[in-house]
């Protein structure tokens, strides 16, 4: 491993690291609370558009595998943009809550493949 981000990649979902930055991060009561803010990187499918930034999307915390016998809440605040000509919010189609749950799509499938031993 050359940097730390790739060592993140092993232990955070691969998107986290690719499209966040990590704000902070706070062990609070055995919980591991990592806090993450979408980078300022408009989508390609947007890249022919004129946007202005137009701050956060308000915050979802979402849990994700235990990391050394702590939960773990990753705090996630996304990134929303407006067209300067028509303006129309612009953001990012993320998929990081599995349907009907507070996890994230990773921990979900994980979780049902144990329950079916």
């Amino acid at each position: 491993m050359s940097n730390a981000s790739e060592l993140l990649k092993l232990l955070l979902p691969e998107y986290l690291i690719e499209y966040f930055e990590i704000l902070k991060f706070e062990e609070e009561n055995n919980i591991l609370h990592l806090y993450f803010e979408e980078k300022n990187t408009l989508p390609k499918e947007f890249s022919s558009l004129v946007v202005q930034s137009k701050g956060f999307l308000p915050e979802i915390t979402v849990d994700d595998f235990p990391l050394r016998g702590k939960s773990v809440k990753l705090h996630i605040k996304r990134r929303r943009w407006t067209e300067v000509k028509s303006g129309n919010i612009i953001q990012r189609d993320w998929n990081l809550i599995a349907k009907g749950t507070h996890m994230t799509q990773d921990f979900a499938e994980f979780l049902k493949k144990i329950s079916r031993y």
